[in-house]
């Protein structure tokens, strides 16, 4: 089905502005926080003795932790932050009258399956568009388009990791252009927020800067995704049905989703 971007955005920001899309910030930004401090810890712990503090200095958010544990909360962080995608995605494609609460059905049906789908597809589409950004940029745009819908198809629909990749490239054809423009704001987002942090850097706050771009990421972050989940439920054909009161669109029960 043909995508409306507009409506996508209006659609987006109105599902996000819900307690849904506030309990997703509060999650986000907290697998957030707990991700750039076990990193800054491991490296730290790891780096090579730096008796004057410089390297040290240099680093924002750090636990009182050892290396290995550092080590291990990272990769804890990686396998909960696809827990979090799978809700997500759940999450923000329901009916909007369901908006104001979260069934215990977003976070225990099939979660075993989604998550470990969303781990190794997301780690191919990773290193996919990232070599598609090494060969002149386009084909990694191209890439990231295509598989915008990925973790939809796989924690909404049921699918596996080459099923979600189909769907999600099956979804975005026909509307790739206008999904062009969202993957490009986003990276245009996301490097003035970097750039915030590099201010703050420069100014020897790096704690500050590191705390403040992971708060303007998160925030921009769950946007993009309501944006991305009423594009997807209109690419499927539910848009339309969905935009009103929350009648129609997703099943109410998404037990009865199949792949």
């Amino acid at each position: 089905m043909s995508l409306q971007l507009g409506r996508a955005i209006g659609d987006g920001i109105r599902r996000i502005v819900t307690p849904t899309g506030g309990a997703l910030f509060v999650v986000f930004l907290a697998l957030q926080l707990l991700t750039q401090a076990s990193i800054n810890t491991a490296v730290l712990r790891f780096a090579p003795s730096d008796p004057a503090g410089e390297l040290e200095a240099a680093f924002g958010m750090t636990l009182p932790v050892s290396g290995t544990v550092a080590a291990g909360l990272f990769l804890g962080a990686i396998v909960l932050t696809s827990v979090y995608f799978v809700v997500l995605s759940r999450a923000l494609t329901r009916p909007s009258g369901e908006l104001s609460r979260l069934p215990s059905a977003l976070y225990t049906r099939r979660m075993g399956r989604a998550t470990l789908s969303l781990l190794v597809g997301g780690f191919l589409v990773t290193v996919a568009i990232m070599a598609g950004f090494l060969l002149l940029i386009l084909p990694g745009v191209f890439l990231a388009v295509c598989f915008v819908f990925f973790s939809f198809a796989v924690a909404v629909e049921d699918r596996g990791v080459i099923g979600g990749l189909k769907r999600s490239w099956g979804l975005s054809r026909g509307n790739r252009l206008k999904l062009v423009v969202l993957v490009i704001a986003a990276g245009v987002f996301g490097g003035v927020i970097g750039a915030v942090g590099t201010v703050f850097d420069l100014a020897a706050s790096p704690v500050v800067g590191e705390l403040l771009v992971t708060a303007l990421n998160s925030v921009f972050f769950v946007l993009l995704y309501g944006i991305l989940a009423a594009a997807y439920l209109q690419t499927r054909g539910d848009g339309p049905r969905d935009a009103g009161d929350g009648d129609g669109g997703v099943s109410e029960s998404l037990e009865t989703i199949g792949g």
